[in-house]
């Protein structure tokens, strides 16, 4: 009998009040509003590794909503993603009252130049001992692009033309720039790094242009596990040739289970294997020790819960403003230029009136929610494993921090019994504890071809 597939699961979070479960914040039990504290978040920390998760995934905007009642008073009442920090900053704290957990952390490319990223991004690698991932984004909101100094948001597949050049930068500086062996810290000869083991990064290309040596020198995983969420045809090729974590939108497993396939057939086109990356699905679980209780608690969200928040942001998403429909009033979404996937997912579940996405964000969001007994859960999160075909779960916050205490003390060990979920952590990188097979990038991916 072949051992049963164990599933990876991130806490999703974000920097903010406000994340998914849009109104959950006025709940008296969630403490959400303390996000600006170290201690909020070093908490969490100790008790995702506690629940053995492999890590936490932060998500990131640069902008706001204001795409819903073409303004930002509804966001900004209801903290929608508004205020939002940075997620990099908090990393050091966490890291240093861990010892496993990885740091899946949101980075908009646009926003960033490669030269002082990949800086950044080797420091915090090189404090966390290898746990670093990087969420690669592209942008969506046009709010962001006119902070950034621009008119607004460039055509979508241009800007993953740009991810794909500020890769192909930020790999030369992170694979070829330091070789292996280049430090030796020989205070005796006073060498603390081999002149001829260290070579400049020379780079034209469309977007970004370089001359320089890479600051720093080279960290544990030296390219940070690469994370990516977008399932436009655009997306799907960049995520086939770069992604390692792949985060999709699936209503139902049968549907991950599509997108599943034609993400690890892309991954093949591009001359990689259909197991070198792992497919996350967003889930929120409400978990009691019997089906009633998990039910009242359920319940007693759905209270606090705001639908029109969840709307609010969809509306950032689609690049539609659904407060200029009537209830019932058949919506046009057409060929927007923020996320593509949102629309064509809305567009097939026949979501098209604004009582229909309202009833939809019931809890103040679009994500699936499984309620029950530990059993139930455990149930559900396996046939999303077996029938989607996925790898494992970004679960989202609906209470901080009962939701993950929950699933850590009801669900972690059901899951447990049934050989689905780690009983320790491995040792080694965050990419290590992934895929099993070293803390680099193995040498099918684009990036390792940089090496020297």
């Amino acid at each position: 009998m072949t051992d049963k597939k164990h599933m990876h699961v991130n806490a999703f979070n974000m920097n903010c009040v406000g994340h998914i479960h849009h109104g959950l914040w006025t709940h008296p039990r969630d403490q959400s509003t303390q996000y600006h504290t170290l201690k909020y978040w070093t908490d969490i920390a100790k008790l995702l590794e506690r629940g053995l998760f492999d890590g936490i995934f932060i998500a990131d905007v640069v902008g706001y909503y204001d795409v819903y009642q073409r303004g930002v008073d509804l966001t900004l009442r209801e903290a929608v993603q508004l205020p939002v920090n940075n997620p990099w900053l908090l990393v050091s704290a966490m890291a240093a009252v861990t010892e496993h957990l990885g740091f899946g952390l949101t980075a908009t490319v646009n926003a960033h130049q490669p030269y002082t990223f990949a800086r950044d991004v080797t420091t915090l690698d090189q404090l966390s001992n290898g746990r670093i991932g990087w969420n690669i984004v592209t942008g969506y909101v046009d709010s962001g692009a006119r902070g950034l100094g621009q008119d607004g948001l460039a055509d979508h597949d241009s800007r993953y033309d740009r991810a794909d050049d500020f890769l192909a930068l930020a790999y030369k500086f992170w694979e070829g720039s330091w070789e292996d062996g280049a430090v030796i810290a020989d205070k005796a000869r006073r060498i603390h790094t081999l002149p001829d083991k260290v070579h400049p990064v020379v780079h034209e290309g469309p977007f970004y242009r370089a001359n320089a040596i890479h600051m720093s020198a080279p960290s544990p995983q030296r390219t940070p596990v690469l994370f990516q969420a977008g399932t436009s045809q655009r997306g799907l090729q960049f995520a086939g040739q770069h992604g390692e974590g792949i985060f999709i939108g699936a209503r139902t497993p049968e549907a991950a289970r599509d997108a599943s396939r034609k993400l690890r057939a892309a991954a093949v086109a591009a001359g990689r294997r259909p197991d070198d990356i792992k497919i996350y699905v967003g889930a929120a679980v409400v978990v009691a020790p019997t089906q009633a209780e998990a039910e009242e608690k359920y319940a007693d969200y759905l209270a606090y819960a705001s639908a029109e928040g969840g709307l609010a942001h969809f509306a950032a998403s689609t690049g539609v403003d659904f407060a200029q429909y009537d209830l019932d009033e058949p919506i046009v979404y057409g060929q927007g230029n923020a996320i593509q996937s949102a629309v064509q997912a809305a567009q097939q579940q026949g979501l098209t009136t604004r009582r229909k996405l309202l009833e939809q964000f019931s809890l103040g969001s679009r994500y699936n929610t499984i309620v029950g007994d530990p059993q139930q859960v455990a149930d559900a999160l396996e046939r999303w494993i077996d029938v989607g075909e996925i790898d494992g779960f970004n679960l989202t916050r609906i209470v901080v921090p009962e939701t993950w205490e929950d699933f850590a003390s009801l669900a972690v060990p059901e899951l447990q019994n049934r050989g689905r979920y780690r009983t320790r952590y491995e040792e080694g990188s965050l990419r290590h504890k992934l895929f099993g097979r070293g803390d680099g990038l193995p040498a099918n991916h684009p990036g390792a071809r940089q090496r020297r």
